[in-house]
């Protein structure tokens, strides 16, 4: 019999003993067993807080993000793989977009985040805090991963999205994690993690899955551990109460069902957009996922008037709907996950109709397309609730599938009272035109809501929907709903982490946080620092300026330049009664000013301004005043360069101006993109390539690849030729989606893959050799290099085509020169 396996303690392994079976939703054949008997649950939690945990921990932010990244391009690729395991467990092709297309999407989203980090294993949080009046003494927050791992209790019905939302963010924390998802549809998250696995991508030890529900898991569970459950908030709550939980006080976020609420505004009417994107948005929550989404709309609540109308409406779009075999295009809705569901389906729509009215749908018949009664088919169930205040059942009882039901309210106070008597939910939603309404809904109904979305005409076609959580916003609710939150955006990150608050001296803190600390003792440096590197550039590096006096004409002249007379520049007769004493200069000339005194000329390694974040004019500089400038390094941001343009980071600039007695005048942050060091090729010199070509020989071996040494001089002859323009009959092969990005990828720093194949040339076979000997080869590759060096010497501002990179200028053509040699020099051992 088939089992569902675990990856754990680094390798794929199957439990002992009996157990649970997992069918096919559709068609209900056995598909594989879970079972966790005999797995060493303290020893797997140990393995990932020390195994996976310290490489995690050691990672910068930039690290993190780029691989989880990664591993959403990686798992991207390999996409339809999952759809067709996904079909299972009844969901339609639109539904498990959702779980599968839906999960890659948080890896990228929480993949984007690193860029709101430091380029360090920990954050710093907030703005310092002086707790002094000499400024020597102060604090600042820290926050740094756990030394746990954490724990992922999942539901059944998003088997992948449920896994990627939760370990995106504790990955980009730092954080290991194990996964168990509810044995019912574990067979597709084990597909998943098997690729995940087989990527290489992530450290060893930073996701272990444990297919199915393992009793003891919180038997050693230590504080620093995170746990996060999905699921029934009466299980929910039994977890939580764990003593060990308890004990070792162990962060524990639920996520549970909630019967969430869906208001009609009054002013939507039938014959109005907001009536129709209501229905329609109603129709999908019933449907997608066969309702099978803690998210989904299970109380319509409209205007008593609209009963009618609501009812009528959503039970014409529900006829429209084909159920069945879920791989078919025409259905649009698939079966539940399992005959088990279907059950508990029908109990607690029985329990409903025992006060509401069913107006639709029929639980004893479905009409199936393509299947048969062996799958988990219901048909989609609308009840009427027409006293939702005295039979609340309706507010009380969940049906997890294609169930909701109507109710009225008489005006906006009585529909957000009858939200709020779900007790808490992850999302309400209120459908209305007028921004009045939903201010009074949003406002008065978000105590009880994680979310709320607001629907009209205006945003309806950019709208994700009632039912979509999003990576950056918060997924959770009050009450019912567990009371917890999962992702957010930077917020679910610090979830994981711990938060420190440290103290000591400005220049303490300075090294701790990597973020320069006002009253910080100065770092001296020997040159400008606009001619160091990114890499060379550290926080509290800095330069003192040469002074500089400000003239009246100073002042006169920047008022015409800009057109900015305002009185205190211009006008000293009106100073009477102001806080200006003499002709005050404007606050952007002494920014100009101090740019002038510290902005290095030469050309070096800081390519741009980027930016200015913070400015403050502490006192006015008057006429003859003078000033200097103290340019110090604040902090370093790491960034990505996908345009045509060498690897950078920014460097936050803190400016502090003086006035000749050394009172701080003004102060402003600025921000410069600044290169990297390019420490991986080494430059094509005349006497580089000299060197090398002299160093082949007739008879060396590549360390990869077939080609012969005078094949390779013969490439590089052909190369030379197409940069210098003496071959360009030829069309551009890279396809125009992506040609920019190849052409830009010649201005970062990777090497071209072991193995490249131009495109001309034969696949696993040599060409025809031209020359009839090596040092023949060897006399025309020296040739065609100085012919196309005394092309460019001519005409440097030719553009020339290349097959592959699109057109290149002079330096273009240089920095692939640079990658095509270095690639081949080392190819044969050259360098």
């Amino acid at each position: 019999m088939t089992k569902t396996q675990h990856y754990v303690l680094g390798t794929w392994t199957s439990a002992t003993g009996e157990g649970k079976p997992s069918y096919d939703a559709v068609t209900g054949e056995f598909i594989a067993e879970t079972s966790v008997e005999g797995l060493d649950i303290p020893a797997i939690l140990h393995y990932g807080r020390t195994k996976g945990g310290e490489k995690l921990r050691k990672m910068t932010f930039q690290e993190r993000g780029n691989m989880i990244k990664s591993l959403a391009l990686y798992l991207t690729k390999r996409k339809e793989a999952f759809y067709e395991i996904s079909y299972r467990t009844g969901a339609t092709r639109i539904d498990s977009w959702i779980d599968i297309e839906g999960g890659f999407g948080n890896l990228y989203s929480n993949a984007s985040l690193r860029k709101l980090f430091p380029n360090q294993p920990y954050h710093v949080e907030g703005d310092p805090i002086d707790l002094s009046k000499g400024g020597r003494f102060m604090a600042h927050h820290i926050l740094v991963p756990k030394k746990g791992v954490a724990i992922h209790i999942n539901a059944f019905n998003f088997p992948i999205w449920g896994m990627l939302e939760k370990c995106a963010v504790n990955w980009m924390a730092g954080m290991p994690a194990v996964v168990l998802p509810a044995p019912v549809t574990a067979y597709l998250t084990e597909a998943v993690v098997r690729e995940i696995i087989a990527s290489n991508i992530l450290p060893e030890g930073a996701l272990q899955l444990i297919s199915g529900t393992a009793k003891n898991i919180f038997d050693t569970v230590e504080s620093q551990d995170v746990i996060t459950f999905t699921g029934s908030a009466a299980t929910g709550r039994l977890l939580k109460a764990h003593p060990r939980i308890i004990q070792e006080s162990v962060p524990f976020t639920m996520e549970a069902d909630s019967l969430n609420a869906s208001i009609l505004g009054e002013d939507a009417v039938p014959g109005t957009p907001e009536f129709d994107l209501f229905i329609n948005q109603a129709r999908s929550e019933i449907t997608v996922k066969a309702g099978q989404k803690c998210t989904a709309i299970r109380r319509m609540i409209v205007p008593e008037k609209l009963m009618d109308d609501v009812q009528g409406a959503l039970s014409k779009s529900l006829d429209k709907l084909a159920i069945g075999d879920p791989r078919l295009k025409e259905v649009r809705m698939g079966a539940l996950v399992s005959k088990d569901q279907v059950n508990v389906l029908k109990g607690r729509v029985q329990e409903l109709s025992k006060s509401a009215k069913i107006v639709y749908g029929d639980l004893e018949k479905t009409n199936i397309i393509g299947a048969d009664e062996k799958g988990a088919f219901v048909s989609p169930i609308l009840l009427r609730e027409d006293h939702p205040f005295t039979n609340v059942a309706v507010h009380e009882t969940e049906a997890f599938g294609p169930v909701s039901t109507i109710m009225p309210y008489k005006n906006l106070d009585q529909a957000i009272e009858l939200a709020q008597m779900g007790k808490g939910s992850l999302v309400s939603s209120i459908v209305t035109n007028s921004d009045a309404i939903a201010k009074d809904y949003v406002v008065n109904a978000a105590s009880h809501h994680g979310r709320i979305l607001v629907l009209n005409r205006e945003n309806a076609k950019q709208s994700t929907g009632h039912g979509s959580p999003l990576p950056l916003l918060v997924h959770g609710g009050p009450g019912r709903a567990g009371g917890g939150e999962e992702m957010g955006g930077v917020r679910g990150i610090k979830h994981y982490m711990q938060r420190c608050a440290i103290q000591g001296s400005p220049t303490t803190l300075t090294e701790i946080t990597g973020i320069y600390q006002a009253h910080s003792a100065y770092k001296e440096i020997t040159q400008h620092p606009f001619q160091y590197h990114w890499e060379d550039i550290q926080p509290g590096m800095s330069l003192r300026t040469h002074n500089r006096t400000v003239t009246d004409t100073d002042i006169i002249n920047f008022a015409n330049l800009t057109w900015d007379h305002f009185y205190a520049h211009t006008d000293i007769t009106s100073l009477d009664g102001s806080i200006f004493k003499k002709r005050t200069a404007h606050g952007y000339f002494i920014l100009a000013a101090a740019a002038g005194l510290f902005v290095y000329p030469n050309k070096g390694p800081v390519a741009a301004n980027y930016g200015l974040e913070e400015c403050r004019f502490l006192r006015p500089i008057y006429h003859n005043d003078t000033v200097y400038v103290r340019l110090t390094c604040k902090q370093k941001v790491d960034r990505d360069v996908a345009s045509a343009e060498h690897p950078s980071g920014i460097v936050k600039w803190f400016v502090e101006v003086f006035d000749t007695t050394d009172e701080l005048v003004a102060v402003a942050t600025i921000l410069t993109m600044v290169q990297k060091k390019q420490e991986v090729f080494v430059e094509m010199t005349d006497e580089k390539v000299a060197e090398c070509i002299n160093k082949l020989t007739e008879n060396a071996k590549p360390i990869w690849g077939i080609l012969t040494p005078q094949h390779l001089l013969e490439h590089l002859e052909e190369g030379y030729k197409i940069l210098s323009g003496e071959i360009q009959d030829f069309e551009i092969v890279t396809p125009s989606t992506i040609l920019d990005k190849v052409h830009n990828s010649l201005y970062n720093y990777d090497k071209f893959p072991k193995g490249t194949k131009f495109p001309t040339m034969k696949k696993d076979e040599l060409e025809d050799l031209v020359h009839p000997d090596f040092e023949t080869a060897k006399a025309k590759f020296f040739e065609a290099r100085e012919q196309y060096k005394t092309f460019f010497k001519e005409n440097p501002e030719a553009i020339m085509k290349n097959m592959v990179f699109g057109e290149l200028n002079r330096y273009e053509s240089y920095l692939l020169e640079r990658k095509h040699l270095n690639h081949h020099f080392e190819q044969f051992n050259l360098i």
